[in-house]
C-alpha cells in the first residue's frame, strides 16, 4: 500500500452508469477498507469493451451523488473512466491500492470478459499495474438485491488489501443470484468455453426503414467442473484471475515454424 496515505485509496467505477444501484452497493461494501474516489460513467456504457473516447471531448463533473466521497461523472467509457481517475490522481501525486468495477447487473462469465465494459475498466488497472477487481451479479433486474454480493465483495476486497495480487492479472468475480445460505462457498476457477451464437433479428422502425437487433444464445462448450459457469451452476461465487496478455503461447513455436522462414 502507499506509504503517504494513512488509508488504501480505492478508485471506484462501473459500466452501467453512476447512478447504477450496483455501484452505490459497491460504494457501500467498502467504504469502512479506505479512501474512496468513485469516477463512473454519465450514461450507460454496458458491452463497450476496451473502448476508449478519441474522437470526441472527454468531459468529467463533479458530482455529490455519492455523499461524502469525491466523486465524478464521466462521458467517456469505463476504461475512459479509470485512465481520467488514476491522471487525476497523479496530479495529485497518488496512485491507488485498489481498483474496482462493478457490481454490475448480470453476468460476466467466460468469454463475455471480451464484450464488458466492467471487466475493461477492471483489466486497465492491471494494466497501470494496479491490483484490480471486477464485480458481477447474475441478476439483470434494476431492483436486484445486493446486499448477498455485498458480502462476498467485503470478504475479496478484505483479502486483495491484505496480500499481494500478482502484477498483471485482475480478478473476474460473480456472484449466482442466491441467498448466502444457498451459496456454498467460492471457488477459484478458469473461464470456460463458452460462446454467443448470434442472431439479428430484422426489424422495422415507424418510417418503415429496416434495421437490425443483436440477439443470440449463449452456449457453454466446456464440460469441466473446474470453470466459472459449473461454479456458478453449482452454487458457488466464481473468481477467474485474469489477464491483458492474449499470447496464444501455446501455438507460439508452431507459428514460429510457419511464418519465421
Amino acid at each position: 500500500m502507499s506509504s503517504h496515505i494513512d488509508r488504501p485509496l480505492i478508485l471506484i467505477t462501473n459500466d452501467d452508469g453512476f447512478t447504477a444501484p450496483g455501484i452505490m452497493a459497491l460504494v457501500k461494501a467498502v467504504e469502512e477498507f479506505g479512501a474512496l474516489m468513485i469516477v463512473a460513467p454519465d450514461k450507460p456504457q454496458s458491452g463497450m469493451g476496451h473502448a476508449i473516447t478519441i474522437n470526441n471531448p472527454l468531459r468529467i463533473h463533479k458530482t455529490h451523488y455519492f455523499e461524502n466521497h469525491r466523486a465524478y461523472n464521466c462521458s467517456g467509457t469505463p476504461v475512459d473512466c479509470v485512465k481520467i481517475g488514476i491522471y487525476k490522481l497523479e496530479q495529485e501525486n497518488r496512485k491507488p491500492d485498489l481498483i474496482l468495477s462493478g457490481i454490475n447487473h448480470g453476468s460476466n462469465v467466460s468469454t463475455n470478459v471480451l464484450y464488458s465494459g466492467t471487466m475493461s475498466a477492471a483489466i486497465e488497472g492491471a494494466l497501470f499495474g494496479i491490483p484490480s477487481i471486477g464485480f458481477s451479479l447474475l441478476d439483470y433486474d434494476l431492483e436486484a438485491d445486493f446486499s448477498v454480493t455485498q458480502h462476498f465483495v467485503k470478504k475479496i476486497v478484505k483479502q486483495a488489501l491484505a496480500n499481494k495480487m500478482k502484477e498483471g492479472t485482475c480478478l473476474n468475480v460473480n456472484v449466482p443470484k442466491l441467498t448466502l445460505s444457498e451459496i456454498k462457498g467460492i471457488k477459484v476457477a478458469k473461464q470456460a468455453r463458452a460462446f454467443w451464437d448470434d442472431t439479428f433479428e430484422e426489424r422495422l422502425d415507424p418510417l418503415n426503414k429496416q434495421y437490425y437487433w443483436l440477439a443470440g444464445e449463449f452456449k457453454n462448450q466446456d464440460t469441466g467442473t473446474d470453470t466459472d459457469i459449473w461454479a456458478l451452476e453449482n452454487g458457488y461465487v466464481s473468481i477467474v484471475p485474469t489477464q491483458y496478455d492474449l499470447t496464444a503461447y501455446n501455438t507460439l513455436n508452431e507459428t514460429k515454424e510457419m511464418f519465421e522462414l
